[in-house]
């Protein structure tokens, strides 16, 4: 303890405030970690706020992202994501995306990333019109059209992954949802889907795949979608397993959106299984590895109160919520709000760390962490895992060869590596930086995860501070 202090005092740093207790063996340090109950605005995951804009046949309609709006979802709400559905009025009856268009999509990702946000994105032709059911014609798009407006939109979403977290199939029928279609199934009778239909949507789902990177995902509005186009049995035996997550391939980048989520025992068509149970196992074991989000629909007690609710998203493995629709549903939940705010998605503890004291420049040296993901799911894209050196005059990082997707919720993961200490002598701080894999946002503390420990973060550079300080001599 005393050298550990005294290595502090040399840097003339502090340390954090109940952020670790250490217990000295010789040559080696470990320290138990506190944890925050704070709500954390974390990338990728937590409740989301709906944005959309349109685009008329006159080139009306467009409503550019606001930065200042979307800073605020971050400073104030702890919110750090948005749902941007680019509506496309003007293009259901024409091939070619004008570039002023185009032009406003770049920018608006260009918003967003200044902002310190993230996007889910959808592309949608049409909102209903007035009436229920909604008359017809809906107003999308026939499936030769849309692959024609993916392939023009593969440059900006491919220059802009960065600041999009997933892609929502969309394109398809109202609201980009996939039911009340012209062109994809019967517009008479939306149920009516003929093996052309679904040949159709296969090819709408594999072109939006092309036009991401391999490591992008994309999410479907309902598990037989995926089940359907990709040849799956429901249940858990048709879910994704460990070995073939993030392989790259289809099964593996299609995750899911429930966006009528606890309205009714089937969500209002989102599980066509019998029994209905066989879809929810079918999304629990996917969704292990796969987005799952959404937003609620309508009251329907007690499934939609708290307690069912909670446990669902658990089971469900819930990454994001729409917090602006259904309030009705939201407001039941009262102070649990709070629960959710922390819950959704993954939330990573710091539980203890041994590591080495000292050793010489270029020398061996041990760290081994116990992290606990209390969150309700893993981050479903890859990230870059730092162990930081930090003096007075230097940063040194490595890079470690671990994969926080693989940090499942309700366990805790034991991290051991052996790394090489810096060349120059000195006494450095140790941080852990889990950072954005995108090279333009990795220095950008807004896409790094913060623990949820207290005194561990550094807001001005996004690492979180083990509390150890090593010595090299």
């Amino acid at each position: 303890m005393k050298r550990l202090f005294a290595g502090i005092a040399l840097l003339g740093l502090v340390l954090p405030t109940q952020a670790a207790v250490a217990s000295s063996n010789g040559s080696k340090t470990t320290l138990t970690y506190t944890t925050s109950s704070d709500v954390i605005a974390n990338p990728e995951r937590g409740f989301y706020h709906h944005t959309e804009t349109h685009y008329y046949a006159d080139g009306s309609g467009y409503v550019p992202l606001d930065l200042t709006t979307l800073r605020d979802f971050r400073t104030q709400e702890n919110i750090t994501q948005i749902l941007r559905v680019f509506y496309l009025e003007k293009f259901a009856s024409q091939d070619v995306l004008d570039k002023a268009y185009l032009d406003k999509v770049r920018a608006d990702f260009r918003t967003a990333r200044a902002a310190g946000v993230k996007t889910i994105v959808r592309f949608a032709y049409a909102l209903p019109g007035e009436g229920w059911p909604p008359p017809t014609p809906y107003g999308d798009a026939p499936v030769a059209r849309v692959l024609k407006h993916i392939a023009q939109l593969t440059p900006i979403l491919r220059e802009n992954a960065d600041a999009i977290e997933l892609v929502q199939q969309g394109f398809i029928g109202l609201w980009g949802e996939g039911y009340y279609t012209d062109h994809f199934s019967d517009p008479a009778d939306p149920s009516i889907v003929t093996d052309q239909n679904w040949a159709d949507r296969k090819a709408v789902t594999d072109a939006l795949l092309r036009a991401l990177p391999r490591d992008r995902m994309i999410q479907v509005r309902t598990p037989y979608m995926k089940q359907r186009m990709y040849g799956l049995p429901t249940g858990a035996t048709g879910g994704l397993d460990a070995e073939h997550a993030y392989d790259g391939w289809p099964v593996a980048r299609i995750g899911h959106h429930n966006d009528c989520f606890l309205a009714s025992p089937d969500d209002f068509g989102t599980y066509l299984s019998d029994p209905l149970e066989l879809d929810k196992d079918f999304v629990a074991q996917d969704t292990n590895y796969l987005p799952e989000g959404g937003e609620t629909c309508a009251v329907n007690s007690p499934r939609s109160d708290w307690p069912s609710a909670s446990e669902e998203m658990a089971r469900l493995h819930f990454s994001f919520l729409n917090t602006d629709y259904n309030q009705d549903v939201l407001n039941t939940w009262g102070d649990n709000i709070t629960t959710a705010k922390k819950q959704l998605g993954y939330r990573f503890e710091l539980v203890k760390g041994t590591f080495t004291d000292s050793t010489r420049p270029h020398g061996k040296m041990t760290v081994s962490l116990d992290i606990r993901n209390s969150g309700w799911a893993a981050p479903y894209n890859p990230r870059k895992v730092q162990l930081i050196f930090q003096s007075a005059k230097h940063t040194f990082k490595v890079t470690l060869p671990v994969d926080p997707r693989r940090w499942a919720s309700g366990t805790t993961t034991t991290l051991t590596q052996q790394v090489n200490a810096p060349a120059v002598p000195g006494q450095y701080r140790l941080l852990l930086n889990v950072a954005d894999a995108s090279p333009r946002l990795q220095g950008n503390p807004a896409y790094s995860i913060h623990f949820a420990n207290v005194g561990t973060w550094q807001p001005a550079t996004g690492y979180n501070d083990l509390g150890q300080v090593v010595t090299v001599r």
